[in-house]
């Protein structure tokens, strides 16, 4: 037995094992606390994002509802996940923390994609600042950190390395470890979706058919991995989650290895169940982009045969 993984309830990260009462879907949205650096972190989200439309709005421009409306649900889902019952049980229960950890990589990313905090950036940051940005997305750095084949490999292996090495354990027993995972997860999730996705003009975006199909190669290893996490028979964790059968809570706590094949279900329909919109959500994208194109060269038609018209008139 892993004795470094024997641990009193009074080592849990952010609570008192003793006293959590039973989980229920109900105590998602009543048991809230509160994560000081990731909320610090959204409420300068918020209100970078809040300032910029502010900015676009006082001097009469537009700005797509549809792109505020990806924003806030980013937001909320972030929250969710990292103050909401969620973070309060995902050191208690893997099933629990398997759903924050779809929510963080998938959900979040996407939305925040979609409200194309990039392009709000450039259209209101001062003339210093957004060439900074600009420097930046065109660096060499942004293009290695978007370029699709790495961010890919990045995607599918992150979830690997964390369950099947030493860093799913250092989450549950440090605060500090526990937070930058869930940064790490937004951060990963981000670099993939954000050029396949994102409507930002950012380094790494490619024809529709290859976005299509790297979106369709993330399928297969959610899948194994969640049927890896399902049949095995030794926890992940270490002896975490039987510790926690030691306290009060014993009386409501499933067997781990019964929570932990939850998880890995959890794990194997989310991801096929995401990347299955997110397919859709590129599809939609290709067919707009295909009649904009479409109507650029009707246009574009239009003015040729105006101007041989023209010509055939002033030589007759």
């Amino acid at each position: 037995m892993d004795t470094a993984l024997l641990v009193s309830p009074a080592l849990l990260p952010r609570h008192s094992a003793n006293y959590l009462p039973e989980f229920t879907l109900g105590r998602i949205f009543t048991d809230w606390e509160l994560a000081p650096i990731l909320a610090l972190l959204t409420l300068a989200g918020v209100c970078l994002y809040a300032v910029g439309l502010n900015k676009l709005y006082s001097r009469g421009d537009h700005w797509p509802v549809g792109r505020t409306v990806a924003f806030g649900i980013g937001i909320a889902a972030f929250v969710l996940a990292t103050q909401s019952g969620l973070s309060a049980y995902d050191t208690t229960l893997l099933s629990v923390h398997m759903a924050q950890h779809m929510i963080l990589s998938m959900v979040v990313p996407l939305a925040i994609a979609l409200s194309a905090p990039v392009t709000l950036a450039l259209r209101t940051l001062p003339a210093r600042p957004r060439r900074w940005l600009l420097v930046v997305l065109h660096s060499r750095l942004g293009k290695v950190l978007t370029f699709p084949p790495l961010t890919f490999v990045l995607y599918v292996v992150s979830p690997w390395a964390l369950y099947f090495s030493g860093w799913y354990s250092a989450s549950l027993q440090s605060a500090f470890v526990h937070e930058a995972m869930h940064v790490h997860l937004v951060v990963v999730g981000s670099l993939f979706f954000w050029p396949l996705l994102g409507l930002d003009p950012v380094p790494g975006r490619v024809a529709y058919p290859f976005r299509m199909l790297l979106v369709l190669l993330t399928l297969p290893f959610h899948a194994f991995l969640g049927v890896t996490i399902m049949s095995q028979t030794e926890l992940l964790g270490g002896n975490w989650y039987p510790s926690l059968h030691r306290t009060d809570m014993a009386a409501w706590l499933p067997d781990p290895l019964d929570d932990q094949h939850l998880a890995g279900g959890l794990l194997w329909s989310s991801g096929d169940l995401v990347g299955l919109v997110l397919f859709g959500v590129l599809f939609v994208q290709w067919v707009r982009s295909s009649i904009k194109e479409g109507e650029r060269e009707d246009r574009r038609l239009d003015r040729l045969e105006a101007r041989d018209a023209g010509k055939m008139m002033g030589s007759g």
